[in-house]
Parts: C-alpha cells; sequence; structure tokens
C-alpha cells in the first residue's frame, strides 16, 4: 500500500457514541482534567476538558494470534478488578484462544492525559491499539498517523503515543477504511494511510512491544496533545500510579461509611467513589448525571447523561453528607449558587460551565438547592454568607411566584402537581424562612401551611379505579394536570409510548413516598399505606436479584419488547434507585430496610456499578440482557448510587437525610389546617372550609371585582404590595361566609384590561 494515498470511503458512516453499559469510571484528584470509563473491557468515551465533553467513542486492541485476529470488545471474555481499595484504577484481564491480555487505566494525576499498560502473553501474538476519535462531538474530524496517532477538531486535539512506539499506523474513515475494516477484509494489517480528513474516522497502530504503556493526551492543539502525552510516559508509570492511589487514599480516609457486612461496605465504599468521580474540576462541585449516553451505541447524542441536572446533583450531595464529606457538599452548592438564573430557577440541564441544553423548567429542581444549604446549615458546615443568602432568596421568590404546580415532574415528561415535587417545594418554603424578614416570613409558612394541607387535592385520588381489587378507598397518584386542565379528572400523556393519554387517576407512582421522606406525612398514615399497598402490587416486580420497581405503570422508557434500544418509545423497565425509595420507607414505617439494600447491592454491572434500569424480561444474550442486571440505560447512574448510601444511613439512624427538624416541629407528619388558603389561576379552588381566609395573589396590581353567586352585592377591591413583588386581596373569612359563593374577577391595573373570565369559591359548612 502506497503510504502516501488517500484512504476510500470519506466521510466515512454515521458516528455514534458507545454502550452506556460501563464497567468502571475513573479520574485522578490532582489537577488532570480528564475522566475515562471503561466497557467491554476496553476505554470508552473519555472525557475532557470537563465532564460534560467527552472526546472518542472507544480505544480498544486487536490481538492476532497463529489462529487469527480478535476485537477483545466483542470477545467479551474478561475479568475486572479494582487494583487498590477506595481508588479507581481498574485491571481488566482478557483472555481468549491462545493469548491473554492484561490492561489497567489510569488517569495522570497532573496531566490532561490516560495512561494504559498493557501486556499481551501468547505464542505469536501481536497487539493492535484501535481509538475512535469523536472531539468536540462531531461527526467531521482530522486524524493523521505517523509516529504517533493524532486527531483535531477546532480547538481540541488529541494524541496516542506508545512509550516503545508503533511499528506501523493508519488513519482512515469508519465502516470503510478503519482498521476493522483492514482486518475483516485481510485478516491482517495491510493498510497505512497518512491521514483522514474531514471525516467520521478512526485510528490504528500496530505496537512494537506486547508490553508497555500507552498515553493518550488532551489539548487545545496538537502540539499540546503530543507534549502531554509524550511528557506523561516520561513521568514514569509506577511513580505516577503511585501519586494517583495516595491522593485518593487521602481522600477516602475521610469517609464515614455506616457499620454494615463487609460486602455492603464495599458498595458503599465504591458509591461514594462513583460520586466523587463525577465531580469536575475545570467547574468544581459541577456533577453530571452520568458518565455515560444512554443507548449510545445506537445513536448520536450531544447531551446524553453527561450533562448537570439539579435533582441528581443534589441527590448526591445529600448522600455525601451522610458519609462525611462536607467538604465536597459544599463545593457542589457554591458550584450551584453560580449556575442560579436570573429569576432564581436552574435549567432543566446544563453542561458544567452552566450552558442549558434543555429548556424545561422543575420546581423541584429550584427547590432542592435550597434544602441543600439547610442540610449544610443543619451539621454546622454553613452559616449565612452573601451568595448563600441571595441564591435562597432568589429560589425561594421563584417557587413563591410559580408554585405549587411545575411546568415538569421529576421524570421530566408532564406539568402539574406530582407529591415528590410538593413534598420538595412545601419543606424549601419552610426551612428557609428564617432566611426572611417577619412578613416575609409570616408569608412563606402561610403559603407552606396552604400547599401541605391541599395535597391530597391535588394528588389524592377518592375511590380511584385501581384500587377497587385490592379493597382500597383511594391512593395518591403519580401527579395530576394543573386544575385549569382536568386536575385529578385530567389526562395525563405517556410521552414515551403511542397513544399515551390515560386518565391521572389510572396512573400511580412512588412519588407519594417523599410525603413521608420529607416528615409531611406519618408512614402509618392510611392513604400512604393503601398506596404502598397498592405500588407493591403494581409497580414491584420480583427478579433473580430482588425487588425492583417501575417509575409508573404503562411506563415507555427503556428498551423495546424485542430489546433493542430505546428510540423515543418503548417499554418501562425497573429502576434500582427505586428499591431504594422502597427501602426508605420500610425504615421510615418501622420496618426493615436491609433487604431492599441488599436487593440494590446486586443490580450491578460487572465492576459493581448501580444503572438506571435493570432487566425485567427473558435473557436476551444477542442484546446482553439478563434478568435483574444492567440495560442499556445509564451505567453508573449517579442518583443511584446516592440513593445506596442515603439508604444505608437511614438504617443505621431511623431517619432520612432528607428529613429536617423545621418540618416535623411544625406538622409532626399531619396535614395542618392553614388558616389561610392562597388562590392563584394556576392552583384555583372553588371550594374553601368555613373559618378560613382567601388570599388572592398575582404578579401585577389589580382591581378585584367581586360578587355574590348572582352579581349582587359588588364590590371592586384594589390589591396590595406584598412579599415577593406580588400583589394581593385578602379575603376574611366573615366575608366569604357573608357571601357563601364568592363569584370574581379582576382588571389589571396597569393595563386596564378584564381578565374576562368569572371564577367562583363556595363556603363548605364546618
Amino acid at each position: 500500500m502506497d503510504s502516501t494515498s488517500t484512504p476510500p470511503g470519506a466521510p466515512g458512516i454515521a458516528p455514534t457514541w458507545t454502550s452506556s453499559n460501563k464497567d468502571a469510571v475513573t479520574t485522578a484528584l490532582g489537577s488532570s482534567r480528564v475522566w475515562a470509563t471503561i466497557g467491554h473491557g476496553i476505554v470508552n468515551e473519555v472525557y475532557w476538558p470537563s465532564t460534560g465533553h467527552p472526546q472518542i467513542r472507544d480505544l480498544g486492541f486487536i490481538v492476532t494470534t497463529p489462529n487469527g485476529w480478535h476485537e477483545i470488545k466483542r470477545e467479551n471474555r474478561y475479568v475486572i478488578s479494582t487494583l487498590h481499595p477506595n481508588a479507581p484504577l481498574a485491571r481488566v484481564v482478557h483472555e481468549g484462544p491462545g493469548y491473554r491480555l492484561e490492561l489497567e487505566f489510569l488517569c495522570h494525576p497532573q496531566r490532561d492525559s490516560l495512561l494504559i499498560k498493557y501486556e499481551l502473553s501468547g505464542d505469536d501474538v501481536r497487539l493492535y491499539a484501535l481509538l475512535a476519535p469523536h472531539l468536540n462531538s462531531s461527526a467531521s474530524n482530522d486524524a493523521w498517523a505517523d509516529g504517533d496517532l493524532s486527531a483535531r477538531n477546532g480547538a481540541v486535539a488529541l494524541c496516542l503515543r506508545a512509550n516503545l512506539g508503533f511499528s506501523r499506523t493508519s488513519a482512515g474513515y469508519v465502516g470503510a477504511s478503519d482498521g476493522w475494516q483492514d482486518f475483516h477484509a485481510n485478516g491482517a494489517m495491510t493498510w497505512t494511510y497518512p491521514e483522514a480528513i474531514e471525516g467520521n474516522v478512526s485510528l490504528m497502530g500496530e505496537l512494537n512491544a506486547n508490553s508497555g504503556v500507552l498515553s493518550l493526551g488532551f489539548a487545545e492543539t496538537l502540539e499540546g496533545a503530543r507534549t502531554l502525552s509524550r511528557s506523561s510516559l516520561a513521568d514514569g508509570y509506577v511513580e505516577t500510579c503511585a501519586n494517583f492511589v495516595e491522593q485518593w487514599h487521602d481522600w477516602s480516609t475521610s469517609l464515614q461509611i455506616p457499620y454494615t457486612t463487609p460486602q455492603l461496605r464495599r458498595e458503599a465504599e465504591l458509591s461514594a467513589t462513583v460520586i466523587k468521580v463525577h465531580e469536575d474540576r475545570t467547574y468544581a462541585g459541577a456533577m453530571v448525571a452520568s458518565l455515560s449516553v444512554p443507548w449510545g451505541n445506537s445513536h448520536d447524542d450531544a447531551g446524553g447523561y453527561h450533562l448537570v441536572w439539579t435533582r441528581d446533583t443534589v441527590e448526591a450531595a445529600f448522600a455525601l453528607v451522610a458519609v462525611g464529606q462536607l467538604e465536597d457538599a459544599g463545593r457542589t452548592l457554591d458550584y450551584l449558587i453560580g449556575t442560579q438564573g436570573e429569576d432564581g430557577s436552574w435549567a432543566q440541564n446544563y453542561f458544567p460551565d452552566g450552558r442549558g441544553y434543555w429548556t424545561g423548567r422543575q420546581l423541584d429542581e429550584v427547590a432542592l438547592p435550597v434544602l441543600l444549604a439547610a442540610k449544610l446549615r443543619s451539621v454546622g458546615h454553613l452559616t449565612f454568607s452573601g451568595p448563600e443568602l441571595a441564591m435562597v432568596r432568589d429560589a425561594i421568590g421563584f417557587i413563591v411566584r410559580n408554585g405549587p404546580m411545575s411546568d415538569q415532574d421529576r421524570w421530566e415528561e408532564n406539568a402539574g402537581a406530582s407529591p415528590f415535587t410538593l413534598a420538595i417545594a412545601i419543606s424549601a418554603l419552610v426551612v428557609s424562612a428564617d432566611y426572611f424578614d417577619a412578613e416575609e416570613r409570616e408569608y412563606l409558612l402561610a403559603l407552606a401551611d396552604s400547599w401541605n394541607e391541599r395535597i391530597e387535592e391535588w394528588t389524592y385520588a377518592e375511590q380511584g379505579p385501581l384500587g377497587a381489587d385490592l379493597g382500597i378507598d383511594g391512593y395518591y397518584v403519580r401527579m395530576s394536570p394543573k386544575p385549569a386542565e382536568g386536575g385529578l379528572a385530567g389526562l395525563i400523556n405517556r410521552r414515551n409510548v403511542a397513544h399515551g393519554e390515560v386518565p391521572a387517576n389510572d396512573l400511580i407512582g412512588m412519588e407519594f413516598l417523599y410525603l413521608v421522606r420529607a416528615g409531611l406525612r406519618d408512614a402509618h398514615d392510611k392513604r400512604i399505606t393503601d398506596t404502598v399497598k397498592l405500588v407493591d402490587t403494581m409497580l414491584r416486580a420480583e427478579t433473580p436479584n430482588g425487588p425492583a420497581y417501575y417509575r409508573y405503570n404503562g411506563d415507555g422508557y427503556g428498551e423495546k419488547a424485542d430489546g433493542s434500544p430505546f428510540d423515543g418509545t418503548g417499554v418501562g423497565r425497573l429502576w434500582p434507585l427505586l428499591t431504594g425509595e422502597r427501602g426508605h420507607y420500610a425504615v421510615l414505617a418501622g420496618g426493615d430496610g436491609m433487604p431492599y439494600l441488599e436487593a440494590m447491592s446486586r443490580m450491578i454491572g460487572p465492576g459493581g456499578l448501580l444503572p438506571e434500569q435493570i432487566w425485567d424480561g427473558p435473557s436476551m444474550p444477542q442484546h446482553e440482557l439478563e434478568p435483574g442486571f444492567p440495560t442499556g440505560s445509564a451505567m453508573p447512574l449517579v442518583w443511584a448510587h446516592a440513593e445506596f448510601l442515603k439508604l444505608l444511613a437511614a438504617i443505621t439512624t431511623g431517619r432520612a437525610e432528607e428529613t429536617f427538624t423545621e418540618i416535623e416541629a411544625r406538622y409532626a407528619r399531619t396535614i395542618p389546617s392553614a388558616s389561610r388558603w392562597f388562590w392563584r389561576e394556576s392552583s384555583a379552588f372553588e371550594a374553601i372550609a368555613a373559618g378560613k381566609d382567601v388570599q388572592i395573589d398575582r404578579d401585577t396590581p389589580f382591581t378585584l371585582h367581586l360578587g355574590d353567586g348572582q352579581w349582587h352585592r359588588v364590590v371592586d377591591l384594589t390589591s396590595t404590595p406584598g412579599p415577593f413583588g406580588l400583589h394581593s386581596v385578602v379575603l376574611s373569612a366573615s366575608i366569604l361566609e357573608d357571601y357563601q359563593t364568592l363569584r370574581f374577577t379582576w382588571r389589571d391595573s396597569q393595563t386596564e384590561a378584564w381578565r374576562g373570565q368569572d371564577f367562583a369559591i363556595t363556603v363548605r359548612s364546618a
């Protein structure tokens, strides 16, 4: 082959990422900005310069023997182990006919590079490295094969160098002239193309020796990547490894893992390590949901799960508090202060630098940072500071003005009232009250009482159709639409299935368990216990590894029935983190959470990582699906590891990390009787018990036009400005009882425009 020729097949086939089914994740704790994932026994995505930016699809190997060639990731015959406790230094041993390949994966602590130590043994065997760049998540990269293997896209470059060099190298286009195609067509490496420009490119190098070290460096320029790659090799593998292990050892010595069995302790230590691995260093405190792209080997997604979700991040920070890592949790709070929007909210999800990705708004993601601040204060790690105070005040202002309905629930699918979101928002109002002056504090607590009293109005289905066979009178639903869209009588669209609209009272989920976890309802309240019974009947599945739960009945987020990847529709699968939520309830109800924790510890991949979902169908080896084990969704899922740690802590203490004394003191786990209900169009009500005041709030000045049910005794009342930029008219209980049925509308004081719709409130007898 002429070494100056151009490889055919430009620009190559459409790229994808790789399987999200990871064996291990790793990073160093020094100044390095490289994160690596290992799956199928090789390096998958490598992230640089932050956790939000995967730069390669994978870096694998082909082994040749006298009997043929073997791509080790396809052979899938390997064992993975961790070389040092509490340090994510993975060793993988691949064994096949006539060969044994040992690999170690080490992120350099000081340089932006990944080191791979390799040792191949066998008679007449050779080793070839295959590198698939996917720089800047772009389908078009440039690649060069000379003494090193290099690639570039814009201001991102990489260089792969072997300490003992390559004997031959080649660059090609994926699906046409890449190294795998060479072996597939010719049974050997016969192509030595020097470069492949503007395409989905691939690089191959035949290693000069069967044992040595590879260094994959990343920088803004080719020269920089080459310098880092070569310097990393010059540092020496043994010394670099010792530095890596020492840094992780120093961090892990402060872990406070509750006493438990050796097996569960090991999983807890791994869970803490997984959470720590996901923290960014370019943007300290940022924590992406997972260093993976769900079903990534079937599509190319610039987002994936390597984005920050405020919800997942705070769940992880609570787990860090549970195991004594207060500095880490505090740094995460500081990061969230930095990503808060001008209106007090956070984007639905965002890259570690704060750039938003999806555009939804979720009320729980605004309330959770407030709870994290309260948690850190409660353990003595945080005192009032200017940035913290501003964050809390702005977040609470957003909740007050926009709650209690959320544009999206925690599964990011529907708008309305979710028991989970309500529990989080109400808790935030109460625990933050002492950040505000007397007038604001009184308003917040009254609003929290009003919302708390109305939780069942919004989310509890009396005489719902799902409970009849079990003799259940009512149950908490997954969520209900906003009142103007029918409330409990409205429809919920299950967005991941075709023809997904169902009545709200036909859907149940586990969101209601947070009412107990937050301290708003008693674990033995009949409404709670009835719904638990229904959930255990409809959403629970027994797997070979123990009980697991679906998000809700009729969910479509998961592989299709034939095991093929989710592509927008599918069949919902089981979530280990929900096993943890059920375990929390068992603890708070005075039962045993250990069976749920032990089940979670078995729902793991080869390296001990917890997935987003596990398989609930028959064995499908062709799709690598086995009952009770990870599916092709995200693995690891940081939230699942956080839930594991928090459940372990709850079993020890008898309390959930999300339970605050302020909530328990105010509500004593019972429904309050609020003296005032707050009427907003988004949470309107048509009836109220006698003896309660009504406060009508709007975000602009208005004149309330009211009369009785026949529009007699008409009165106009001018709103007054109040806390949080709202304008209000308060109708006392005596006025309401005098009218019995109050009909009203309003005129905007600024535009003089009438609302154009009448509303009514009827007083119910006490």
